[in-house]
């Protein structure tokens, strides 16, 4: 059987969710428990401060406050990937260096957003970045959000720098994927939905949004996969597409839908986001009430 691709950061991790209190303000306690929570439930690293931690409305102080507590709350094993991308590099040069100081092990880097630069720009961008943090690099590539995308050259350029080494994939193309795998890249699926495909096409792991209710279960998805029973690896997407459908499948899913899921479980005592994101309400949190039991993910 082939060796499974190696995989840098551990296969399973979700991008964590910020917790805030009802008035919008920064919780850290419940940023502890959200953390010990994925953690318990089989998670390899977490991802702090992307777009489900709603890091275009957080600022770099509580980026770093946020990145701190969950390092206290979980030690020094777990691996910790914090988001520095933005599409200011001076601030990204920022929240790179605050990153090491603070406790991650690497940093997440998206590709910068709205200004969206041409293949050289985002390649300096990197360059410049990767030279601050002095950390290993996940690129992430996210055009739905961002509005660009990393080309194979930029990719291939990118790799000439040691502490580049893993990406994180939400394109969707699979034979691409393959290329990226090809070139040396731990690929990282970025869609939860897509996963096993991406597995199939040499990607290592996942970056998770339903990670915050299926760690367990994701985990055992991918490894399952990866062992080559890859009819039991099925099996279990097959069980979770109704999680895929209710965390995935509603207009701003990411940090609207994981705190409700982290509701739902009873780890924290409300949903609430940062404007211009707007929680769940009282249906669409019924509804994702009522996916997670069709996933056996409630009681």
């Amino acid at each position: 059987m082939t060796a499974a691709p190696a995989a840098p950061f551990g296969r399973m991790l979700t991008a964590m969710a910020t917790p805030f209190h009802a008035d919008g303000t920064l919780d850290l306690d419940g940023v502890q428990r959200v953390a010990k929570h994925l953690i318990a439930s089989g998670h390899d690293g977490l991802v702090i401060s992307g777009t489900t931690g709603e890091s275009a409305t957080t600022t770099q102080e509580e980026d770093g406050e946020v990145l701190a507590a969950v390092r206290d709350a979980v030690g020094p094993d777990v691996h910790l990937v914090a988001g520095v991308g933005t599409n200011d590099t001076r601030t990204s040069l920022f929240l790179a260096r605050q990153a090491r100081e603070r406790g991650a092990d690497a940093v997440l880097l998206v590709t910068p957003y709205y200004n969206r630069p041409g293949q050289r720009g985002i390649l300096e961008h990197f360059r410049q970045v990767v030279e601050a943090a002095e950390l290993p690099v996940m690129l992430y590539d996210v055009p739905g959000r961002t509005g660009s995308q990393i080309a194979l050259e930029t990719y291939e350029a990118a790799l000439a720098w040691e502490p580049v080494i893993a990406v994180k994939d939400a394109v969707g193309d699979m034979p691409r994927a393959a290329r990226l795998a090809q070139m040396g890249y731990a690929v990282y699926s970025g869609d939860d939905v897509n996963t096993l495909g991406f597995l199939a096409h040499g990607a290592c792991g996942l970056v998770s949004v339903v990670g915050h209710a299926a760690g367990r279960e994701l985990a055992a998805m991918i490894e399952t996969f990866l062992a080559g029973d890859h009819a039991g690896a099925r099996e279990i997407y097959l069980r979770l597409m109704p999680a895929f459908a209710g965390m995935m499948g509603v207009p701003n899913y990411g940090a609207t839908t994981a705190k409700g899921a982290l509701q739902l479980l009873g780890v924290l005592d409300n949903r609430a986001v940062r404007s211009p994101l707007a929680a769940l309400d009282d249906e669409e949190y019924a509804d994702l009430r009522a996916a997670l039991t069709a996933a056996g993910l409630l009681a």
